[in-house]
């Protein structure tokens, strides 16, 4: 059931609820449920100018960067961070425009790795050997990268802790996910394996993804979207990339995928159930081009099988809370009463 602000108007007359009632409940509302801005067009475009902001000193650099030397880069990276958190401040603070504020220390949080790469350049520190030129950072899987990484979280997590802005979570969570890729080298040296590098994505995805189901659901404010985006990328990569030749292997990872489904209902997270039905997706290709290339009746019993699924989505939708109450109800105590849901 959805109520406008015409019925809360409407029951403020009636004398059901009080008007400070009503607007609490509106700022609430407006607020978004999680603690999101409102989806207006101001917060779009906000948004928008914080990503290209963003995006220009990032992943969007060009090779003319390079000519700036260690001391440009340090100039830039520092200046534009610190000019960055101290608008986003007196945003934040002074004018109490919390969205604008927030997005410019976002962004300042990301000029963290071009910071640590002019300093590394200007004193030669380079502890595992020099990675190559900034541009080269989003682009190619190299441990020394790895203390840009480091720095980016950390100085992401302590400007977290003065602003409490969910965006801030997106450099810490992306540094996260290239540091899954970096730590390879550094713990197996620059001839690693792609096996060796498939078991660390995935470990240290599953790691991410533990990160955000602690943190899930703390604060009225969504701190974990980031950590489960990219954390399910690095596991769900790692997973998906692993060779197995035998098919009850290929059936576990499908196995693992349907697993990922299921905890998308406990934890009510979309993301889990998207690389979930991608895995279990390119399980039922398998089947197809591989194990039943040459059976006709394949198809037929496939597409049988997607009008069950779908008459189970409908039985579902009809007895959601109660088949929720009765999946929940198999946990043990102390595992349901850790879900984010009771929190």
């Amino acid at each position: 059931m959805k109520f406008t602000q015409k019925d809360l108007d409407g029951a403020v007359r009636a004398g059901v609820i009080a008007r400070e009632t009503r607007d609490a409940l509106v700022a609430f509302l407006e607020g978004g449920r999680a603690g999101a801005p409102a989806f207006t067009m101001a917060n779009v475009l906000y948004y928008l100018g914080g990503l290209i902001v963003i995006g220009a000193m990032t992943i969007f650099v060009t090779d003319a960067w390079q000519r700036l030397g260690g001391l440009g880069h340090l100039g830039v990276g520092a200046g534009y961070g610190l000019a960055f958190l101290a608008i986003g401040n007196w945003l934040w603070n002074g004018k109490g425009q919390r969205v604008p504020g927030g997005i410019l220390v976002t962004a300042a949080v990301c000029m963290t790795p071009l910071t640590v790469y002019g300093i590394h350049e200007l004193y030669g520190g380079w502890m595992w050997g020099d990675p190559g030129m900034y541009l080269d950072f989003y682009h190619w899987i190299r441990r020394g990268w790895f203390f840009m990484e480091i720095a980016t979280v950390a100085v992401g997590v302590l400007v977290l802790r003065r602003f409490r802005f969910p965006f801030i979570t997106l450099p810490i969570a992306f540094s996260l996910w290239f540091m899954s890729m970096d730590l390879t080298a550094v713990l197996y040296g620059p001839d690693f394996t792609w096996d060796q590098r498939k078991i660390v994505s995935l470990w240290f995805g599953l790691a991410m993804l533990v990160a955000g189901y602690l943190v899930d659901r703390r604060t009225r404010q969504d701190f974990a979207f980031w950590l489960y985006l990219f954390g399910m990328l690095a596991f769900w990569g790692g997973l998906t990339s692993l060779d197995s030749d035998s098919e009850m292997g290929k059936f576990v990872y499908c196995c693992v995928n349907l697993l990922l489904m299921g905890v998308s209902v406990v934890l009510q997270r979309r993301v889990f159930i998207v690389f979930g039905a991608l895995g279990v997706s390119i399980y039922l290709g398998h089947l197809a081009a591989d194990v039943f290339d040459d059976t006709l009746s394949f198809s037929f019993a496939l597409s049988g099988l997607g009008l069950l699924i779908i008459l189970a989505g409908l039985q579902y939708h009809k007895r959601r809370e109660a088949i929720e109450e009765k999946a929940l109800g198999l946990l043990p105590a102390a595992i349901r009463r850790t879900l984010p849901r009771y929190r």
